[in-house]
């Protein structure tokens, strides 16, 4: 299987490579730094799957993901990230990955998740398993982010996009966006249910 590591630090991309190494069908074909390194290392050695940090100084290794589907490239990605994050999952699972795995994980666990990834199927690092579980027991509201919450509470007040972009300094656009997600999350159909349950919930 050939394989491309995008990580910014040289010491996590030679240690990964190292873990690969011990498999005699796996071959690391190139490595990447940033985005742009990334989308010319697809696009050059044509890897059968990317192993993919998420946090590349300034930029998402979601954006990576994101751009190389726009262009049709036929290739697997597995996230790597030191945080297990619920809203980072999210993520992952809205732009397609086939895998999510933890930096912690054991080398064995890293093969694995390859082998499985490779074989079609979808790999969740047992940590992040657990996490979701546990987040059913949650209240709805948890799942938001703090932005988010803000953003419902002004909902709440009958504010509209473009009052809230101006309370919150940000582009209606991105209002628009953390609206869409808030009533994704909280499973709830209009901006009239969302005011009404920040008054159920005492939010306001």
């Amino acid at each position: 299987m050939r394989i491309l590591i995008v990580d910014d630090y040289p010491v996590a991309c030679q240690g990964i490579a190292s873990i690969l190494s011990t498999h005699p069908h796996m071959e690391v074909v190139g490595f990447a730094a940033d985005i742009v390194e990334a989308m010319n290392a697809l696009v050059s050695t044509q890897p059968e799957l990317a192993l993919i940090d998420l946090k590349l100084k300034n930029e998402s290794g979601f954006e990576i993901i994101r751009q190389a589907r726009e262009k049709g490239l036929d290739c697997k990605y597995i996230i790597l990230t030191s945080s297990a994050d619920r809203e980072d999952f999210r993520m992952a699972n809205e732009v397609g990955v086939h895998g999510y795995l933890l930096k912690a994980a054991l080398p064995e666990e890293i093969l694995a998740a390859v082998q499985i990834v490779g074989l079609g199927r979808k790999y969740y690092d047992p940590g992040i398993t657990e996490l979701m579980l546990n987040a059913e027991d949650l209240d709805p509201v948890e799942q938001l982010t703090t932005r988010e919450r803000e953003v419902l509470i002004l909902l709440g007040e009958g504010l509209s996009n473009k009052e809230i972009a101006k309370n919150l300094f940000v582009s209606e656009y991105t209002v628009k966006k953390h609206v869409n997600r808030i009533l994704a999350k909280l499973e709830l159909k209009g901006r009239v249910q969302a005011a009404l349950y920040v008054s159920t919930k005492g939010l306001v």
